[in-house]
C-alpha cells in the first residue's frame, strides 16, 4: 500500500487506516468542527453523516486524546485536586455546593492533577485523595528531584521522602503564594477552565468523565497550536489507534 501526502496538512497517511470507515476529508471535517466544540448533531448537520457514527467519531477521538500523555515533568511542579460533580444539569445550587469536603465526606468525584511550569497539566481521576493514591502518581509522573508545590493537604505529607523538595502554601491562611514562586496558581486556573468546560456541556455523567477530562487536558497542553496542527496531531493519533 502505497502513501500519499495530504495536500492541507502536509502529513503523509494510508488511505484505509482510519476507524469508522470514514474518508480522510470526513474526519477532518469531524475533527475541525470537533476542535470549535460543535455539538454532535450540529457536527452530523454540517457533515452530512449520520448522528450514530458521529457519536462513534467523537469516542474514538477522546478516547485518543486521553492516551497522549504528557512527557515525565522536572523542574517545579504544582500538585492539587479537585472534585467534579457527575451530571451539572439541572441540579440545584445547593445540591452543587453538597459535598465539597476533602476526603471521604465530599460526593463528588475526585480529580488530581499535576502542573508543570512549561505549562503543560496532566490530570487523572481517582478514587480518593490520600497519600496512598496520591503520591505514587506524583512519583511517577515527576522526576526525582524536582521541586512540588502543594498546600497542606494531608495527602502530601511526606513526599519529601520519595525524593523530591517540597514547597507548602497555606490556603487555610489566606496565603496564595509566598513571594518565592511556590504557588499553585497555575493548576487552580486549569480546575476553573475544566470546570467551564464541562458546565458548558450541559452535563457529564460521571462514567464518561475520564474522556471528557483528557479532551481538556489535551485541548489545554496544544492550546498555543494552530488548528490545522491539531487536526493533523489527532488524525496521526487516530491512525496510531487502528495499527495498534
Amino acid at each position: 500500500m502505497h502513501c500519499r501526502r495530504c495536500s492541507q496538512c502536509h502529513y503523509d497517511f494510508s488511505p484505509h487506516r482510519l476507524p469508522l470507515n470514514l474518508t480522510r476529508d470526513q474526519w477532518r471535517d469531524v475533527i475541525t468542527w470537533f476542535l470549535l466544540e460543535q455539538s454532535s448533531q450540529n457536527i452530523a448537520n454540517k457533515t452530512s453523516i449520520e448522528r450514530r457514527r458521529i457519536l462513534r467519531a467523537l469516542t474514538l477521538v477522546r478516547r485518543a486524546l486521553t492516551k497522549d500523555v504528557s512527557e515525565i515533568f522536572s523542574g517545579t511542579v504544582e500538585v492539587d485536586e479537585t472534585y467534579l460533580g457527575g451530571q451539572w444539569k439541572n441540579k440545584r445550587k445547593i445540591v452543587r455546593d453538597a459535598g465539597t469536603k476533602r476526603g471521604r465526606g465530599t460526593k463528588k468525584q475526585p480529580v488530581f492533577g499535576i502542573l508543570c511550569r512549561n505549562g503543560l497539566v496532566w490530570a487523572e481521576v481517582v478514587n480518593d485523595v490520600e497519600a496512598g493514591t496520591l503520591q505514587p502518581l506524583i512519583t511517577r509522573q515527576v522526576s526525582p528531584g524536582s521541586v512540588i508545590c502543594s498546600d497542606t493537604w494531608r495527602g502530601y505529607t511526606g513526599i519529601a521522602s520519595r525524593g523530591f523538595v517540597h514547597r507548602l502554601v497555606n490556603h487555610g491562611e489566606k496565603q496564595y503564594t509566598d513571594g518565592k514562586g511556590n504557588h499553585i496558581n497555575g493548576l487552580e486556573g486549569f480546575w476553573g477552565y475544566l470546570k467551564r468546560k464541562l458546565a458548558s456541556k450541559g452535563g457529564i455523567r460521571r462514567e464518561k468523565l475520564p474522556l471528557y477530562l483528557g479532551e481538556y487536558v489535551w485541548r489545554y497542553n496544544h492550546r498555543k497550536e494552530s488548528d490545522m496542527m491539531k487536526v493533523r496531531r489527532i488524525l496521526k493519533l487516530l491512525e496510531q489507534e487502528v495499527s495498534g
